[in-house]
């Protein structure tokens, strides 16, 4: 099949390396200097586990000369920007390509299928810590690369989405399809969002919360927010929701961080609202009490 990638940042930079090493015909949507590094020299993707390496030759271009037409899109872009992404999307699908975003923000896939109704939109998640470094680079923060995707009513159920789950394996990336997204993407929703809120909040990184103390216990109690959250929106975690959360921090990279963070920092436009501020609305519309993200919440709202 044919696969694009909309978004050549840690997320869709790592689906794109991997899918383009295993040798499946996937493109990556970049832009500026990151791009042009990409089609000169390749994508150099760093880690610790398997030192590093550059995928040669990568098909990459920019919006305005991408000519195919993909049987499936993983939009991996920044909440903010899917506005503005949607007219390409339109314009370079078929009639059976199906949409899979990969967004921090949770619903998001309920969004973009309001926007794309002749489209199959599903919902999806990933897990993974990574960012660029510069141009045509990538640092991978852990090894943990996992992708959640699947429909929001069983209804809508293609035999193409098994094919997906299967390619995604093939690459080395755990591609899950999902029979409980909601469930799913509520549970990842839950480690990025209380991994933003205490990143912003202490002006920390992974190590500080990887240690037991006053930052670690202010994360597990965001986690049992989301947890009672979700109890009330008849969602059911069939894990220790933070043991879950504690178990994939504890393996990362003391100097991880999480993109709102990094974002913030560099004065760029931030999911913040979508990560933290959300849950607080969401928290009124199910009447759950959410103490610690009011408290970190006004916090931010103070400072940023």
């Amino acid at each position: 099949m044919k696969y694009l990638v909309i978004g050549a940042g840690g997320t869709g930079g790592c689906i794109g390396a991997y899918m383009a090493k295993a040798g499946k015909d996937v493109t990556l949507i970049a832009r500026g200097d990151h791009l042009a590094a990409i089609q000169k020299s390749g994508l150099q993707v760093e880690t610790s586990w398997q030192g590093t390496y550059t995928v040669f030759p990568i098909k990459a271009c920019d919006t305005e000369h991408y000519n195919e037409h993909p049987d499936v899109i993983f939009v991996c872009v920044k909440g903010y920007s899917l506005d503005a992404i949607v007219p390409f999307i339109k314009q370079v699908a078929h009639k059976n390509t199906v949409v899979i975003p990969i967004l921090n923000i949770y619903g998001t896939g309920g969004k973009i299928q309001i926007m794309l109704p002749e489209l199959l939109v599903t919902d999806g998640c990933i897990y993974i810590s990574a960012n660029i470094t510069g141009p045509g680079r990538i640092h991978m923060h852990g090894e943990i690369f996992r992708i959640f995707f699947g429909v929001r009513d069983p209804k809508q159920y293609r035999p193409v989405l098994k094919q997906i789950e299967t390619d995604l394996n093939d690459c080395h990336i755990l591609g899950v399809l999902s029979s409980d997204i909601r469930k799913d993407a509520l549970q990842k929703f839950s480690y990025i969002s209380a991994m933003a809120a205490c990143g912003l909040f202490y002006h920390t990184e992974a190590a500080s919360v990887q240690k037991p103390g006053e930052i670690r216990d202010v994360f597990i109690k965001l986690v049992r927010e989301i947890e009672d959250l979700a109890v009330a929106m008849d969602i059911h975690f069939d894990v220790d929701l933070v043991q879950f959360n504690l178990d994939i921090l504890d393996t990362l990279a003391p100097t991880a961080s999480t993109s709102v963070q990094r974002d913030i920092n560099m004065g760029k436009n931030s999911e913040i609202d979508g990560l933290v501020f959300e849950v607080l609305r969401m928290g009124e519309q199910y009447k759950v009490p959410m103490p610690m993200y009011q408290k970190i919440s006004e916090k931010l709202k103070e400072v940023l």
